[in-house]
């Protein structure tokens, strides 16, 4: 990848840091409270730590942006319902879990708590603390109500603290990378450094097998992990004379992506893991009780049952591939066509949803077979070859056709005659091999390649636009979007009638077979079925198009300029890059709304928004502006202020786009292939792209991500701002405006200036 394309010319990257520093100097010390809206208790430099912050350690143990939710409430649920909102707090924040692959997608914290402050008519709100020990300290403090979080049960906490019903029970047990020492037995460790989280129970079995082995010359090293367990990994990982004492669960979840590690032996009795709530807090305490109790359910193991088994047990298994149209993360939300459609048929007949992601190399059909799963789905073409299996179809959720995709640099492929003498790589396991030898029956001289298992369909969009493989055939669909964002693909002949997409099961489960089918048939008449077909197979137009800048004397940048320096002077932004991230959001339309439900001028999802403190719509401008730019201030805060200014924009815009969880993937995924892990441009960017690719989203916390988006999204931005910097001075930086006034006249994208580099490079696509 070329390092022109996303770069700044030195002194306009100059001036662009300039801008930032002198407007951060000149910047409020003092942010004002929105109006109507809970904002965060801030603290300078200046001011002295409480008792209680001295009593945790550093006055800076929490972000400042997400200590307290403006108040201090001590009392019962009474005393909680009149403020409203129930503050639930944990290590990782609102939203930010990793990416569920063989669980009960809806008994994540995030989604449980809310459930439950639903329940209780109470508006939640997510505060994050540096360790458990800040978490529990914030509890009895009342700057919180609830631990939501794997919190382990210890006499010194129930000292402090009341816990609910456990959620699940563990031991600890000895974790090593692949060149540590032997920890299947605690008694042969010798000059061993365990590495454990900072303000963790873990350290008092650490301390304990320290004190049962004087002579083995073993210490503690305690880590801040910030709820990454990753950190943690990687501080062993590579290492011969370190090792982690972690949860057997939390082992458990490392091992479903990482092959760097290894599990040892048990250090402990068993353990019960909870939430916590206050000691006076005693209504609280038993109204989560009953309803962890009744919304509490066990992950199934393998089983071959039909729909009474499944009724009893209360979950329904989907056996998918993680990927762009199946199932991912994005922004911290669980999305996907089969996955949103599977958890529309759970909720209906009130069950829980457990999604098991199957490796790309595994066939979903064998996994079906051995009880793994309930059902599969992962754009899968019926076919009688898989009926001959003893697979049975439902009724189609979606018809697609299978269409050639090839390079720009060959000769196009526009009918089934120009497949003469190509070469076609195809994605193992899939339909299109059966395409491809119809093809070739019927007297097409076409060569047919199959790809390795581990090979996904975006691998193979990224060989052709490398140039490394002559075409491929995809559905007509996914080939249509990755056409859109990579523009060395073209999308050519196709091939044969619309062919129909189902979910499978086993023969034997002909009445879950006959719940699905019914289910199907009425949900395809929906609006919602059209908005979730549109937002998985129907090109962004608006996020696509090509960014260019016209910038005329006297007018302003957009309708809403002056509102925009409100808030950027407020979170210390220059205005002329939130116009910019503006333009490539919504096309300063304030009516946009995504097929995934971003809203408004900035694109802010609906549960960013309540996060922040702006519940939806979000139609009104002011208001978008206002909630998208807290929101990049709340991600900002998330990276080490050491970085350079310019990089850790570029980091906030990737996370704004695509998620706080995958640029922590991308960053680690740099470091591990010799890149700065620091720098965004030819360095995480590159990572970034390749977590789109099996071999390494396998291995990633979050999964999948369709790279390609942030990539081009941080592009897009750049380009635009370094033509605003360049035409626009910021004089805002003096002082805010008086008053929001819309502007009568605006300049939006149009002509590129002379010397802009319109066109992106080559890059790879999910």
């Amino acid at each position: 990848m070329g390092s022109n394309y996303g770069a700044i010319h030195l002194n306009q990257l100059s001036l662009i840091v300039l801008s930032v520093l002198f407007l951060a100097i000149t910047a409020c010390t003092e942010k004002n409270n929105e109006p109507g809206v809970a904002e965060s208790v801030t603290m300078s430099a200046s001011e002295a730590p409480s008792a209680n912050q001295q009593n945790r350690g550093s006055p800076n143990a929490v972000p400042a942006k997400e200590q307290l939710v403006n108040y201090v409430e001590t009392g019962d649920l009474r005393a909680i319902k009149k403020q409203g909102t129930i503050r639930f707090v944990n290590l990782t924040g609102a939203s930010e879990n990793l990416l569920p692959r063989d669980g009960v997608v809806s008994l994540r914290h995030f989604e449980l708590a809310n459930k439950l402050a639903k329940q209780l008519k109470l508006e939640p709100k997510w505060i994050k603390a540096q360790t458990p020990d800040d978490a529990v300290q914030m509890i009895i403090d009342g700057e919180a109500d609830v631990i939501a979080y794997n919190l382990t049960v210890t006499d010194a906490r129930e000292a402090l603290i009341d816990f609910t019903v456990p959620l699940r029970h563990s031991r600890l047990v000895l974790v090593t990378g692949p060149e540590g020492p032997d920890i299947s037995n605690p008694s042969k460790l010798e000059n061993i450094e365990f590495i454990i989280p900072s303000g963790s129970s873990i350290k008092e079995t650490a301390e304990q097998l320290v004190a049962e082995n004087p002579n083995a010359n073993l210490t503690i090293l305690e880590v801040d992990i910030h709820g990454n367990r990753d950190t943690l990994m990687d501080a062993i990982s590579g290492k011969s004379n370190r090792v982690a004492i972690l949860e057997d669960f939390a082992a458990e979840d490392l091992l479903n992506y990482r092959d760097d590690l290894r599990v040892g032996a048990e250090v402990s009795e068993v353990q019960n893991i909870a939430w916590g709530v206050r000691k006076t807090s005693k209504r609280l305490h038993t109204t989560v009780d009953n309803f962890l109790t009744r919304n509490l359910v066990k992950a199934q193991e393998e089983r071959i049952t039909d729909w009474k088994g499944i009724k009893k047990s209360g979950v329904i298994r989907l056996l998918t591939y993680n990927g762009p149209t199946t199932y991912f993360l994005w922004k911290g939300v669980l999305m996907g066509f089969d996955y949103d459609l599977a958890q529309a048929f759970a909720n209906k007949h009130k069950l829980q949803l457990q999604v098991i992601v199957v490796p790309y190399e595994e066939d979903l059909a064998d996994w079906l077979r051995a009880g793994r799963g309930d059902f599969a789905g992962a754009e899968l073409n019926i076919t009688t070859a898989r009926e001959a299996q003893g697979m049975v179809f439902t009724k189609p959720y979606v018809e697609s056709s299978d269409q050639v995709v090839s390079g720009k640099g060959r000769p196009p492929i526009n009918q089934i005659q120009d497949l003469n003498g190509r070469k076609l790589t195809l994605r193992a396991y899939s339909s299109f091999i059966e395409t491809a030898k119809t093809l070739k029956n019927a007297g097409i001289d076409v060569d047919i390649r199959v790809a390795p298992p581990d090979i996904s369909q975006s691998q193979i969009f990224s060989l052709i636009t490398d140039g490394l493989i002559d075409a491929t055939i995809a559905h007509s669909g996914r080939a249509k979007i990755e056409a859109s964002v990579q523009p060395d693909l073209v999308t050519g002949a196709l091939i044969g009638d619309p062919r129909p997409q189902g979910w499978m099961v086993l023969q034997q489960n002909w009445h879950l077979l006959k719940n699905l089918n019914k289910f199907l048939q009425n949900y395809r008449k929906t609006g919602q079925y059209q908005k979730q077909y549109q937002a998985y197979f129907e090109p962004n137009k608006r996020f696509m198009q090509r960014v260019s800048s016209r910038v005329i004397p006297g007018e302003n940048l957009s309708p809403y300029d002056e509102l925009v320096q409100e808030s950027a002077f407020k979170y210390d932004f220059d205005w002329r890059m939130i116009v910019a991230q503006m333009w490539q959001e919504s096309n300063f339309n304030p009516k946009a709304e995504s097929p995934v439900g971003a809203q408004g001028l900035m694109q802010v999802m609906p549960a960013t928004a309540e996060e922040m403190g702006f519940p939806p719509p979000l139609f009104e401008p002011e208001r978008s502006i206002k909630a998208g730019v807290k929101y990049m201030d709340w991600v900002r805060d998330r990276f080490n202020p050491a970085l350079p200014t310019v990089n850790r924009l570029w980091f906030t815009l990737a996370s704004y786009n695509a998620g706080y969880g995958h640029l922590l993937d991308a960053q680690r995924l740099a470091e591990q292939l010799g890149l700065d892990p620091n720098v965004w441009f030819d360095n995480v960017e590159v990572a970034m792209l390749k977590l789109a690719q099996p071999q390494y989203f396998k291995r990633a916390r979050y999964g999948y991500v369709r790279g390609s988006e942030p990539v081009q999204y941080v592009r897009n931005i750049s380009n635009l701002y370094k033509a605003y910097v360049e035409m626009m001075s910021d004089d805002v930086t003096l002082r805010p405006p008086l008053r929001p006034i819309p502007a009568k006249t605006y300049c939006a994208p149009g002509d590129v200036p002379e010397g802009f580099n319109q066109r992106a490079p080559r890059y790879s696509s999910p």
